[in-house]
């Protein structure tokens, strides 16, 4: 073990003796009505991370009977998003921390020690690019992994329509010329619209979406701090989904009060825009629940001054409180239970899978810090009904962790359906892109 995952697992060790997970029924919190105990207060609250040591040989994840998994791609570059283009070609994007966020408090230091541990095992340097993964037949077996573009600027959310890549770094949405085939960009991206990034970036990454007419793209843009350490200024248009035209750059903010949106998608069929969304920290293992939910044009979600509707965080100072904005705040449609760091969202709508999963939400959970047994580390499905959530959310992909949960193999984060309806996992410690099908080694349905 090298120092740094010793000091992790010693420091994460010292945090937690500080104070442990009460009982509690964790599956409560899983859906559109969660308990919510009562808010604590900790000088330096209770953190649990399990250090990431990567997969060996012939190791993979856990999935339910009649579903196998196996590695698409492997020695990438700590791969936190996956996107399938219409001609079948996988773009898996690989985005390094901007490292931008001062240290300010004596807890954060040990805040960063914790949290970056989770992000380390042996492999590849971080990096920031798209590598391009080529699966012609759908057998799982790619002809051909290369690197599409790099030297990017943190990169995380992409989209792609009429031969253009649209991609979201950390401070900006770009534009590259891209027909459906290409191996390779060579020319220099163009700026469409700046997103809010440095100096302090605390929540770097932006997803991307395209609008179901093809004409605006949806950005997510996380909040700048936990609840607002670093100023009201800091937080200027971020915590929102942002809207922009594709033709001019021109952009608004959709919906507001969204601690740390991400994975915004479009519900099959319909304009129905939801993304998943980390909530706040510091407040007790199971204090706040993240989420899944519809965003409404307009609409303002509670972050920083109250949580799942009208619960105040009564660590906004007086000064800076907004009872107008609690009392508009929009309850979530369906909680993922607390800090389960849910980051990927993906609606299935192909026949590859079990008819089970089709219309429902395939939900990537990075996993838990802010508690000392870890929570998440793994892929949900949540059944829809009519369009809307329904009933409890399901294990999917899981095995990331350890069976003593005391280290990970892989965290997972964004989640696509390749054109063969394949489930795709981005696993960002462990170096992978994972492929879901039925067992067995069917052929795929033809695309």
């Amino acid at each position: 073990m090298t120092a740094r995952l010793l000091l992790t697992a010693a420091l994460a060790a010292c945090l937690a003796a500080c104070g442990g997970d009460p009982d509690f029924d964790d599956n409560s919190q899983v859906g559109p009505d969660p308990a919510l105990p009562a808010a604590q207060n900790y000088l330096f609250p209770p953190m649990g991370i399990s250090p990431g040591i990567g997969w060996k040989k012939g190791q993979a994840p856990i999935v339910p009977a009649g579903l196998q998994v196996r590695a698409l791609a492997t020695g990438l570059a700590h791969p936190r998003n996956v996107y399938a283009l219409p001609n079948g070609d996988i773009l898996a994007v690989q985005g390094d921390s901007p490292g931008t966020e001062p240290i300010f408090r004596p807890k954060q230091f040990a805040f960063n020690i914790v949290r970056s541990g989770a992000n380390s095992a042996p492999g590849a340097e971080p990096a920031s690019r798209i590598t391009l993964i080529r699966d012609a037949n759908g057998d799982g077996v790619p002809e051909l992994t290369t690197t599409l573009v790099d030297h990017l600027t943190s990169p995380f959310g992409v989209a792609w329509i009429d031969n253009i890549l649209y991609v979201a770094n950390t401070d900006g949405v770009v534009m590259y010329p891209m027909p459906l085939g290409t191996t390779q960009i060579t020319a220099p991206g163009k700026l469409l619209t700046p997103l809010p990034g440095p100096p302090i970036d605390h929540h770097w990454t932006k997803s991307l979406v395209l609008s179901p007419d093809g004409k605006r793209l949806y950005a997510t843009v996380g909040s700048n701090s936990n609840i607002l350490e670093h100023g009201l200024e800091a937080e200027k248009n971020r915590a929102a989904v942002w809207e922009i035209d594709r033709a001019t750059g021109a952009h608004r903010l959709f919906a507001t009060g969204l601690r740390n949106p991400n994975s915004p998608s479009f519900y099959p069929g319909t304009n129905d825009l939801y993304v998943v969304v980390n909530e706040r920290d510091e407040l007790g293992a199971h204090l706040v629940p993240d989420y899944m939910t519809r965003v409404q044009d307009g609409g303002f979600y509670g972050w920083p001054y109250s949580y799942w509707g009208q619960h105040v965080d009564e660590r906004v100072p007086p000064m800076w409180r907004r009872p107008d904005l609690v009392a508009q705040a929009i309850k979530p449609d369906y909680a993922l239970g607390s800090h389960s760091a849910a980051l990927g969202l993906s609606f299935y709508n192909a026949g590859l899978l079990p008819a089970h999963y089709r219309g429902g939400a395939f939900i990537g959970e990075h996993g838990s810090w802010d508690r000392t047994k870890p929570y998440g580390y793994k892929v949900v499905f949540v059944p829809f009904v009519n369009g809307r959530p329904s009933g409890k959310a399901e294990d999917v992909v899981t095995g990331f962790l350890t069976p003593d949960t005391k280290n990970t193999y892989g965290r997972p984060v964004g989640v696509a359906i390749d054109r063969t309806g394949a489930l795709l996992v981005a696993d960002d410690v462990g170096n992978t892109v994972w492929r879901v099908t039925p067992a067995g080694g069917a052929p795929p349905p033809k695309p």
